[in-house]
């Protein structure tokens, strides 16, 4: 039997990260990374995490919390001040909802933590082309953040960070699921609420489009009945 690297995999417990572990999980051996900064909805999408910890079973789990970032605030997402906003899917420009290079701590917490358990890779679910246009999701960034891991790392350590979703849709992204059959009803995708999904911020309006462009059902309930 082939022995299988390990992967540390970002998992917010939305559908992106979901679907990613589900395809970090043909190649590799799972350790999940959540990490709470202080997030409005933090308590709900622990939750979802740990019940997609139960249903992969990585070999490894680890939550880190880096509450500075709502302390540091200026997002809607951390900020108490600023009031999440109904959802636009025409709009151009950089969303109130956007966290301060929250990738980058992301990112170098996953890359500390594979490099003292000998993981291979990091993957993340970024999504450039159909995402809230955030600018740390870009594939520059990944690549630019890639070459910061190879200088600041041992010399022997080998860490890829693998992005497999970054240039997919929301509906493609579906599809991508429903066909690796991933738990879509345990994630947790409103930016909003933690007792049932608004429907209407940015997160679930993309979230809803995707379902219904890939002609499936979203499994989780909403508070507007969409």
């Amino acid at each position: 039997m082939c022995r299988r690297d390990l992967a540390v995999v970002l998992v917010s417990g939305g559908m992106d990260s979901c679907v990613t572990a589900g395809i970090a999980g043909l190649d590799n051996s799972l350790a999940f990374l959540h990490v709470n900064y202080g997030q409005k909805t933090e308590i709900r999408e622990e939750k979802a995490f740990n019940d997609l910890c139960d249903y992969f079973k990585p070999v490894k789990k680890l939550i880190v919390n880096i509450s500075y970032l709502k302390q540091i605030g200026g997002s809607a997402l951390t900020d108490d001040n600023i009031d999440i906003p109904r959802g636009d899917l025409t709009k151009n420009k950089i969303p109130v909802t956007y966290v301060p290079f929250r990738n980058a701590h992301l990112l170098s917490i996953a890359t500390t933590w594979a490099e003292v358990i000998n993981a291979k890779k990091i993957y993340i679910g970024a999504v450039e082309e159909d995402s809230s246009g955030y600018p740390d999701c870009r594939e520059e960034f990944f690549n630019a953040f890639q070459i910061a891991v190879n200088k600041g790392t041992k010399p022997d350590t080998n860490i890829e960070i693998v992005t497999p979703i970054i240039h997919k849709k929301k509906s493609e992204i579906v599809k991508i699921g429903m066909h690796l059959g991933v738990p879509f009803h345990l994630t947790w995708s409103c930016y909003k609420d933690e007792d049932m999904a608004c429907g209407v911020c940015d997160s679930c309006l993309l979230r809803l489009k995707g379902f219904k462009e890939a002609g499936f059902e979203d499994p989780i309930k909403y508070k507007n009945g969409s």
